[in-house]
Formats: structure tokens, sequence, C-alpha cells
């Protein structure tokens, strides 16, 4: 009966009109559900945030995210899909997988699109919550970007449009070009901290690569879907929750 009622009230859009009470019935509702719910990959969307499980709270601050309510990572992993409403867009926070939160979904939106707004959302994220990861993978337009920081500095970045950009100290486990058996420095030409230069593989050694989530994989908790707007609610996002 109450996740019948809890259904209803998402059908008609008044979840950002949801008392204490009924938010916390909503919670374990999408705690219950997430018992029998199997992870499966998740899309990537080409770009996605990764912070720690026990500190994602300060993420919703950092990037002025708003109007949240729980969701099981079923129900959040295909946020891109919904509509949105007077420039409100959803945004998806996964539950704790393996320890780590994944931000993904508009985050065009939500953070921007040029180098500047997603580098200091990075910069934000990890000051607000200890430590922060970016991804983003464009197979087709040749672009591989990732990236980390902890507390409110980046650590270790990579960047590939045209010509491949390494910043930071490598970190223990990638495998730098200058120690490979084969490279010879008298004829092979490399950036001294040239390393592994893929986002996927890389997400799989910091945190955990999206498309690799399955039955083997933590979970803890439940997601968030949070709009990028504040005000707005979400009135024009039914249909997103099955009762």
């Amino acid at each position: 009966m109450i996740e019948n009622r809890l259904g209803a009230l998402l059908e008609a859009g008044f979840t950002d009109r949801l008392g204490e009470r009924d938010r916390t019935l909503l919670a374990r509702r999408d705690l219950l559900k997430a018992c029998y719910e199997e992870p499966a990959p998740l899309s990537s969307e080409t770009w996605w945030y990764a912070v720690p499980g026990e500190r994602y709270e300060g993420l919703f601050t950092a990037l002025d995210l708003h109007d949240r309510f729980p969701v099981t990572l079923g129900e959040g992993a295909d946020v891109a899909l919904l509509p949105n409403r007077r420039g409100a867009y959803p945004v998806f926070v996964t539950p704790e997988l393996d320890g780590w939160r994944l931000i993904t979904g508009n985050l065009d939106v939500a953070v921007g699109v040029d180098w500047d707004e997603w580098m200091s959302a990075l910069e934000r994220l990890s000051a607000h919550c200890g430590a922060a990861q970016m991804f983003f993978e464009d197979e087709a337009g040749g672009s591989n970007i990732w990236a980390v920081a902890e507390q409110g500095r980046i650590r270790r970045r990579y960047a590939r449009e045209d010509d491949p950009e390494w910043v930071g100290e490598p970190l223990p486990w990638e495998d730098l070009r200058v120690d490979d058996e084969d490279f010879d420095p008298e004829h092979d030409d490399a950036h001294p901290d040239e390393g592994t230069a893929d986002a996927l593989t890389a997400s799989s050694h910091l945190s955990l690569d999206p498309n690799r989530v399955g039955a083997g994989t933590r979970v803890r908790g439940h997601g968030w879907l949070a709009l990028s707007a504040p005000g707005v609610g979400h009135e024009d996002l039914g249909g997103l929750v099955g009762g």
C-alpha cells in the first residue's frame, strides 16, 4: 500500500512537495526494491564524475543540484531520456557502487560544455567530497579525458584531442611509455609522464568502469535524481518510477 501511494505521488509530480515522513518512506521503498535489483552496466553518456560514497552529500552543493528524490539504479539509468521543464534537466547520482557514487546524465547543462567549466566542477566536487574524478570518452570525436582531483586541486590529468597532454605526477598503476621494454630513448620520442591514456581503463583503476557494473558489484543505498535548476520540482517527470 505504501509503495502504491508513493508511486502515485511520483506519477502526479508531487515529489517536490513531499514532507520529511514521505521522503523517508520513499527512500525506504527504494532500498527495498534495490534488494531485488541486479546491477546492470550503465551507459556513461560519454561523460561522468565519480566521488567517494562516504562523502557524496557535498556533490549537490558543488554542482548546484536541486529537488532530489530517491530512485533505484535501474530507475535512474535512463536519465538522459527523461523530459525537462523550464530549463531544469535531471541528473542521476547512482547508489554507492563498490564504494563510489557516479554522477551522469545532462552534465552539459548542469556543468557546461567548455574546458574551464569541466575542471572547475571537478575541483568543486573534490573540495566538497574530499576527492573526485572525471571521465570523458568520445570515440567519434577523438576525445579521451580523465582527471583526478583531491581537496580542491587537480592531482593528475590526461587529455587527448589532437595532441595528448599529461599533467601531474603519474599514479602508481599507470604503465609509463618510457618504462616499456621496447622504448628506445635515442630513437623514440615520449613525454616523460606519458602513461595510461584511456578513460575506461583509468576508471577501472580509480573507481569503477560503468560498463562493468554487474552482479559482482557491491551496491549500497539508493540513488538520487536531482534537477539542474531550483524551484521546479518533478511535475513533468511522471512515468520515471512504476509502482
